[in-house]
């Protein structure tokens, strides 16, 4: 993932085989608890969570409430940050950085999901989670399994996300 660029890439080798706007948090990039940013470093796919639930499915807490987003919902609730359809959630995998105490991204949960926020892909402009247009993520989801390492950061396209872990 290609923060300075809001970029999320699979890659097939070094290339960038997709590449996917993305959002990331308004408050930069940090690891601690609280801080509202994005972790950086290495990250692995602990959960896969809304298979087979419709793309437009709302989340919260990691479950579907049974709704779906609408514009009307929106309307209801305009300041709310809406995970929609699907979500990757992410472990940090450097102890110290991401990962045990302070700095884990696993309980902070940090995720990959969909949004209803499509016109802010491109800014960082999220609470700390990583944020896909509701059909990047369904195209995104069914490519990427449990395990599968994520890096986040400034750095070149090579350190996108890697299904195949090259």
């Amino acid at each position: 993932m290609d923060v300075s660029r809001q970029q999320l890439g699979i890659m097939t080798g070094r290339k960038a085989a997709m590449t996917f706007p993305i959002s990331t948090a308004a408050n930069g990039l940090g690891e601690s608890r609280g801080s509202g940013c994005t972790p950086r470093g290495w990250h692995v796919v602990r959960a896969r969570i809304g298979e087979g639930l419709p793309g437009n499915a709302i989340l919260r807490g990691r479950r579907w409430t049974g709704e779906c987003y609408t514009p009307a919902k929106a309307a209801e609730q305009p300041a709310r940050d809406w995970i929609l359809g699907r979500i990757l959630w992410l472990s940090g995998l450097e102890p110290g950085r991401n990962r045990g105490g302070r700095v884990d991204t696993f309980r902070r949960y940090i995720y990959i999901h969909g949004t209803a926020d499509e016109t802010h892909l491109g800014k960082p402009v999220s609470a700390g989670c990583v944020r896909l247009g509701s059909e990047d993520m369904l195209t995104l989801f069914p490519q990427v399994a449990v395990g599968v390492p994520v890096f986040i950061g400034d750095e070149p396209p090579q350190s996108f996300l890697s299904p195949g872990g090259s």
